[in-house]
């Protein structure tokens, strides 16, 4: 898979990350029984197979990278879940199953994350981010304002699907349902019946074989061999 490399400002702008002209399209939700008989959200126009996912209703977005500016701290939802499903790198959308790394690092894919209070990646976490690959990985550490302000990193065997990642909305009246993250999201499980209820942004995934990895120690050539 062969994808345009965009820069801003000196640095990649990542495969996942939104651009100007990439926005939500205006849709219209409503109530509906699905194939189970249990009621849920879905489109007043649902297209079949195309608008759901494991069961998930998703967001509809244009398909329009490079127009515009790119919007650094957002996701896009469907380059993520492409990244996600395809284990591609979440910055310059490369394979991490083909890179010299994942033989040397005997079958493993890098994933970084901020660090909360010092935690490093473990087995069983749940996570939103793509992987990620080494150069991608270390640019990403110097430049990315989250990154900067401290970063964990881990070598991960497989990832299993968890969930996904979205607005829930109640099911009496329709509107969203007020959370305290701070994208606006709701992680949610495949097996929450909440999950009929939500309009997926992001797949989710747990980690699971995580062996934690100092970034700038595995990108010394000596450590890295």
């Amino acid at each position: 898979m062969t994808v345009t490399q965009f820069h801003w400002r000196g640095l990649h702008v990542p495969f996942v990350a939104p651009w100007g002209e990439e926005n939500p399209l205006p849709t219209r939700l409503i109530k509906r029984v699905g194939p189970d008989g249990a009621e849920g959200i879905g489109y007043a126009d649902e297209v079949s197979g195309a608008d759901r996912r494991d069961g998930a209703l998703w967001v509809r977005y244009p398909l329009v990278r490079g127009r515009g500016k790119p919007r650094l701290a957002d996701i896009h939802p469907l380059r993520q879940r492409q990244a996600m499903s395809h284990m591609l790198c979440m910055v310059c959308a490369t394979s991490t199953f083909d890179n010299d790394e994942f033989s040397r690092w005997g079958g493993k894919h890098l994933f970084i994350g901020r660090a909360v209070d010092g935690r490093p990646i473990r087995d069983g976490d749940v996570t939103d981010t793509p992987p990620v690959c080494l150069p991608c990985a270390v640019e990403a550490a110097e430049a990315c304002p989250h990154l900067v302000k401290g970063h964990t990193a881990a070598l991960v065997e497989r990832t299993e699907p968890w969930g996904v990642s979205g607005i829930v909305y109640d099911p009496r009246t329709l509107r969203p349902v007020s959370t305290k993250s701070k994208n606006g999201l709701t992680d949610v499980a495949f097996e929450d019946p909440a999950l009929r209820w939500t309009l997926a942004a992001r797949d989710v995934v747990t980690l699971h074989g995580c062996t934690p990895v100092d970034l700038a120690e595995l990108a010394t050539p000596s450590v890295a061999a």
